[in-house]
């Protein structure tokens, strides 16, 4: 069977980039830096479904975009998490929180009402995200998607 996105994951967020293993996501509610990792793997719901190999290229992808992450939004915290709850595939939610943000210090889930991107913004955020994982030194490779539409 081949890779195929949840249509909730697709309805809420907005693709930026292929990584080795996964697809980079933005959730798509500027109230918040909240970033997608969703392995490119049919039928996986939970991280022990995952090979040896592709457990530690996930965790590999996860540390590469949290030091990049973090310096670049100057977060208080950056939360890592998994819940799957909602959406039984499986996806890592990487969330740049701030003291100042509206869900403060409360979980950013179910949080008010989400408010969508514009095209500007999205491409903006792709930018500096991609400028900052071209200069970081642990050069992983990512393949960019064009915002255009």
């Amino acid at each position: 069977m081949t890779f195929k996105l949840h249509p909730k994951l697709a309805k809420d967020s907005l693709h930026l980039a292929n990584l080795k293993l996964c697809q980079l996501r933005l959730i798509n509610d500027q109230r918040f830096y909240w970033l997608l990792l969703i392995p490119k793997i049919a039928d996986v719901s939970e991280l022990h479904d995952l090979s040896s190999t592709d457990h530690q290229q996930l965790w590999q992808e996860v540390h590469f975009l949290s030091q990049v992450i973090k310096p670049l939004t100057k977060a208080d915290k950056l939360n890592v998490a998994t819940l799957g709850n909602l959406v039984p595939q499986l996806h890592l939610h990487l969330i740049a929180r701030f003291t100042s943000d509206t869900a403060w210090p409360n979980p950013v889930w179910g949080s008010g009402t989400a408010e969508p991107y514009g095209l500007a913004a999205v491409k903006s955020i792709t930018e500096e995200l991609q400028l900052a994982c071209s200069n970081s030194s642990l050069n992983l490779p990512i393949d960019w998607q064009k915002i255009d539409n």
